[in-house]
């Protein structure tokens, strides 16, 4: 239940970036190439939004076990075999994306300490860093999660 409503605030998170996303490259083209005024901070605007709809999309894509996967011996080893090497693979990844959640956090308290802002608009980039650390804690337990009830 409570994975339902983080998938729900998620997908409509990933919604309204993906819609900012375009509405900040369709006014900048626009801008550019029709009124000849190209939208001040549309490059860093972009990489903001796209770095956080890859965070925000990443505990989804664990959740649904979306993630590509090579087989080339699934077929081969008995079912068992197959459960084992989906669960040690769920821990491998979620303890790499552990790894990643520390030091997206540790980058978080650094960026806070010394002010870290975006060259540009100025945007402060703490916030980027902790939606990182969360998705990546997200997807660890999704995975985690989705290892164990794999078929």
């Amino acid at each position: 239940m409570i994975a339902k409503r983080f998938e729900t605030i998620l997908l409509g998170l990933a919604a309204t970036l993906l819609l900012a996303l375009m509405a900040v490259t369709g006014i900048d083209v626009i801008g550019r190439y029709v009124l000849n005024a190209p939208l001040s901070g549309a490059f860093e605007m972009t990489e903001l939004l796209l770095g956080a709809l890859v965070f925000v999309a990443l505990p989804l894509v664990s959740r649904h076990g979306a993630h590509v996967e090579v087989d080339l011996l699934a077929s081969a080893l008995p079912r068992a075999v197959n459960r084992m090497l989906g669960l040690a693979a769920a821990l491998v990844s979620a303890a790499v994306l552990c790894w990643f959640a520390w030091t997206l956090a540790s980058l978080m308290l650094t960026q806070i300490h010394d002010g870290a802002r975006s060259v540009s608009l100025g945007v402060p980039l703490a916030p980027f860093a902790a939606l990182g650390a969360a998705a990546c804690l997200l997807s660890a337990v999704f995975g985690i999660l989705k290892g164990l009830h794999r078929d």
